[in-house]
């Protein structure tokens, strides 16, 4: 199980635990977390569960897939730390992780 931060436009911090093998967006479902829509239910055929990664956590999860990186494609404000939080599955040395909610996944 890890602690995931999540942190909205306006600042507002919001600490969620997680159990091992979920994704960050399932857990971000589950708490109801703002922003975190996750339409397709994770299957890698939205982006409404956009996030940006903290960039001391980027590190520690694994790289962009191809999908995943054509799909941020129509993310709005897509960053260089932008990630569909559907494939980051969390793991004990995550706990933590500080994940940022675009302020357009609110709009």
């Amino acid at each position: 199980m890890a602690r995931v931060k999540f942190v909205d436009a306006g600042g507002e911090e919001t600490d969620v635990q997680i159990d091992d093998g979920i994704s960050v967006m399932e857990g971000a479902v589950r708490a109801g977390i703002d922003g975190i829509d996750a339409d397709c239910g994770g299957q890698l055929s939205c982006a409404t569960c956009h996030v940006y990664v903290d960039d001391n956590w980027s590190g520690l999860i694994p790289p962009l897939s191809d999908d995943e990186d054509a799909l941020l494609e129509f993310a709005v404000d897509r960053r260089a730390n932008s990630r569909l939080c559907c494939q980051i599955f969390v793991r004990e040395d995550l706990d933590g992780m500080v994940i940022h909610v675009p302020a357009t996944q609110n709009a």
